[in-house]
């Protein structure tokens, strides 16, 4: 209840700091915020939620059920507080790469509109520069996911002393620096994911991730079998790679941005 209620806290105070700002910057007023807004303004804006909401319940789905077959590995609760330390070495360098797709999804739409100079006449933005905008944070968010992975090696010995229990510090190790391998592939899974919101492809994205829990249930019903909390682990790579064809996908082959969409614009 505790860890809920901070939660809880922590949402309201956000949403009454951005509900300020934006009163601040006059972005929203109090005469139209009872004021029913139109279908055609409305409809978009549904779309895009359900799509995003859809994506949202199948990484739900995902977590929920490492949960479960986590927690059914043994009785004796080590692959649980196994899996509980390796997931911090997860959480740590992904919340790091997760505040890149925030900017992904703000810079790119922004880069997508084309701007004239009123003084020198010159225009900037437009498909092409966000193309180069994209190709720059997916560098970025590689070279960070193999910083932040290396670092994580390196302080792995660090992180097993969190745990009085030998047992426990044995069974983390692989976990832990799978954990520390797959941010190389979150550096561009989630800008790439970022990039999908910023162009407005939200059914792709959510038919992406779809497709990503499903390969990750499969793997969740074999791999644990065979290789017990490895084979959890080895499943979120099964996850985060299907995530990650999503985007190479979207990038190369069928999203506005890529050397197709760009030939025809």
């Amino acid at each position: 209840p505790g860890a809920a209620l901070a939660t809880l806290g922590a949402e309201i105070i956000s949403a009454c700091s951005f509900f300020y700002l934006m009163l601040r910057r006059k972005m929203i007023r109090w005469s139209k915020l009872l004021r029913l807004p139109s279908w055609a303004k409305l409809k978009p804006l549904l779309q895009g939620g359900a799509a995003l909401q859809l994506r949202n319940v199948a990484l739900n789905l995902t977590f929920l059920a490492v949960a479960r077959v986590t927690q059914s590995l043994d009785d004796t609760g080590v692959a649980a507080a196994a899996h509980a330390l390796a997931i911090q070495v997860f959480q740590v360098g992904g919340i790091v790469l997760l505040a890149l797709s925030v900017v992904a999804q703000t810079v790119v739409p922004n880069e997508l509109i084309e701007k004239v100079d009123a003084t020198t006449g010159k225009r900037s933005g437009g498909k092409r520069a966000a193309k180069n905008v994209v190709n720059r944070l997916m560098s970025w968010g590689f070279l960070l996911g193999v910083c932040l992975g290396g670092l994580q090696m390196l302080l792995l010995p660090m992180l097993q002393k969190s745990s009085p229990l030998e047992e426990v510090r044995q069974a983390a190790v692989i976990p832990s620096i799978l954990a520390s391998i797959y941010q190389i592939m979150n550096g561009l899974v989630f800008i790439g994911e970022g990039v999908m919101v910023g162009c407005g492809n939200f059914f792709q994205l959510s038919l992406s991730t779809v497709i990503a829990t499903i390969a990750a249930l499969v793997s969740l019903n074999t791999l644990p079998k065979m290789f017990g909390l490895t084979g959890v682990w080895l499943s979120f790579g099964v996850f985060n790679s299907f995530r990650l064809a999503g985007v190479w996908l979207h990038q190369t082959k069928n999203g506005p941005l890529s050397e197709k969409a760009l030939a025809q614009a």
